[in-house]
């Protein structure tokens, strides 16, 4: 089950990068709109029945997880399709789906051993309600989520880490955020390919959604693509590693490192036309400092 269910999510999450799922799925919605709320029920209902098998279901994991479906997909439906521009209560739901899971909401309610299962599926159901409330149901536009179509998707994302990846590294160093460099010495083609994928699908593609496809995309959307919007997309990305360790929380240097990245990250995210590519730049970089530092 440890592996089989964010296998599942994953599999659900990719299948909307192909255009053929959302197109589809938007049909189906603006033709029924009340088959929005099978999507909160499903959720919740996969979450409860997982949390139950590792026997950390409770009554209040189980509000909570009916309120986190629930109430963005009633917002969003009250909202409508095709909206026309971003709305404030567009960033109000991405809000929704963000700060719970960023503050662990709940974490205290669950059993140590389900922890790390359950924060992944929290994070599968979040991705996939933002999926189909944004992409499938409001049809924002901007998100990017879709496989590339064009070759500079591939390249932007190698220039932009020739560019970002020394400064990282010496400001790494200078902060002591980061240690000395090193050479594992296992290290292997082989290894390396597989650390990447890992870090893309598990960290990159998740962020790259929330921070790029949704926060800065909503942020473009309201007040164009300039400079300003990129650094304030870029300042939340940092502070939205505040809490993470390993230095003492809250950790500014990772702050510092995360905004950095993050600006790099959302040029790439500007200049393509899929998410793909900041998704490609964010792995580098993680895989590199995983590898190396």
């Amino acid at each position: 089950m440890r592996t089989l269910v964010p296998a599942l999510f994953l599999a659900v999450i990719l299948a909307f990068l192909l255009p053929a799922v959302p197109s589809e799925l938007k049909k189906k919605l603006r033709s029924r709109p009340t088959l929005l709320f099978a999507l909160p029920a499903l959720l919740a209902a996969a979450f409860c029945l997982i949390a139950a098998r590792l026997g950390a279901l409770g009554l209040p994991l189980t509000l909570l997880i009916v309120a986190y479906t629930l109430v963005p997909t009633v917002c969003i439906f009250l909202q409508g399709a095709d909206a026309g521009a971003a709305t404030w209560l567009d960033l109000i739901v991405i809000l929704m789906l963000w700060l719970p899971i960023e503050l662990n909401l709940g974490g205290a309610w669950i059993p140590r051993h389900a922890q790390g299962l359950l924060h992944t599926v929290a994070y599968g159901v979040a991705l996939t309600l933002a999926l189909v409330l944004f992409l499938g149901f409001r049809g924002m536009k901007g998100m990017k989520y879709n496989l590339p179509h064009r070759f500079m998707d591939v390249l932007d994302p190698v220039i932009a880490f020739v560019l970002v990846a020394p400064i990282l590294v010496l400001l790494g160093l200078a902060l002591t955020f980061t240690p000395a460099f090193h050479v594992p010495g296992s290290l292997s083609a082989q290894g390396a390919a597989k650390t990447f994928t890992i870090i893309f699908f598990a960290t990159a593609l998740p962020e790259e959604i929330l921070f790029r496809s949704l926060i800065q995309n909503w942020l473009m959307q309201r007040f164009g693509t300039t400079t300003a919007v990129l650094v304030v997309a870029s300042v939340l990305f940092g502070c939205a590693h505040l809490n993470n360790g390993p230095q003492p929380l809250p950790n500014w240097r990772y702050m510092i490192m995360a905004t950095i990245a993050g600006f790099a990250y959302g040029k790439v995210f500007q200049r393509a036309s899929s998410a793909t590519a900041s998704m490609t730049l964010h792995a580098l970089v993680d895989a590199t400092k995983h590898l190396f530092f």
